[in-house]
């Protein structure tokens, strides 16, 4: 955090930036960010509370069965299969929305959240976990494309800082609430709050409706848009 934050404050294009701050608009009339926006911001709270609630469960399990050293193993195998799967979300196509993967996304996540309820044993709970993290990263992929696409450009950096914000949130609090479910009640309990907030998220994508923002020809974002560099041949004042 030390070493990445402060090479990106002292970036050179920190410097280009702040060249352009009196094109920027002031706090007086910062466009507003739309209320849409919070059903992101849910969904990713929610997410991060999957996460939280899936590690106490997977944390009790592995306890419970006398192989506590295998937690991280097991939880780690959530992220190697989510990672080929954000990876394999550059083969989408386009002509799919970014709602339709959403729904799908959380439906999965719901869907294949279930058979930790009935999971028992350490084979079966690295399968599951494994496959359950097929869902994770292309919904992470698809929320936070659909804030950058609905926030004014000028509140980017806020909403994005927000959205990140929510699902450590979100993780932290699940985390500290099903760790004491699964210590009273068994892994089973905290494993059914991850399918619980995994049902929550659902529901509000297929609820929830995200619309884009209009970004006018006079915005910010068209104003710093380079002109075109003529090629080799071309003559000055022509196309």
């Amino acid at each position: 955090m030390a070493g990445c934050g402060t090479g990106f404050a002292l970036h050179p294009t920190a410097t280009r930036e702040a060249t352009t701050a009196a094109t920027s608009p002031t706090p007086a009339d910062r466009p507003r960010i739309p209320r849409s926006v919070h059903a992101l911001r849910a969904a990713l709270a929610l997410q991060g509370a999957m996460f939280g609630a899936c590690q106490a469960g997977i944390t009790a399990l592995t306890e419970r069965l006398g192989q506590p050293d295998q937690a991280g193993l097991v939880y780690a195998a959530i992220g190697v299969m989510s990672a080929v799967a954000g990876l394999s979300m550059a083969a989408v196509p386009a002509r799919v929305p970014l709602a339709t993967r959403w729904r799908t996304a959380t439906a999965a996540a719901f869907a294949l959240s279930l058979p930790l309820l009935w999971t028992d044993g350490l084979v079966a709970l690295y399968a599951v976990v494994t496959v359950l993290g097929v869902a994770y990263a292309p919904h992470l992929i698809t929320v936070f494309g659909l804030t950058e696409r609905a926030v004014p450009p000028a509140r980017l950096a806020e909403a994005m800082a927000f959205a990140t914000s929510a699902l450590v949130g979100g993780k932290a609090l699940a985390i500290a609430g099903t760790g004491r479910l699964a210590e009273s009640y068994g892994p089973a309990a905290a494993f059914g709050a991850a399918s619980a907030a995994a049902a929550l998220a659902c529901a509000i994508a297929l609820t929830a409706r995200p619309t884009p923002y209009v970004r006018d020809a006079g915005s910010t974002l068209h104003a710093r848009v380079p002109p075109a560099v003529p090629g080799p041949g071309s003559r000055p004042g022509r196309s």
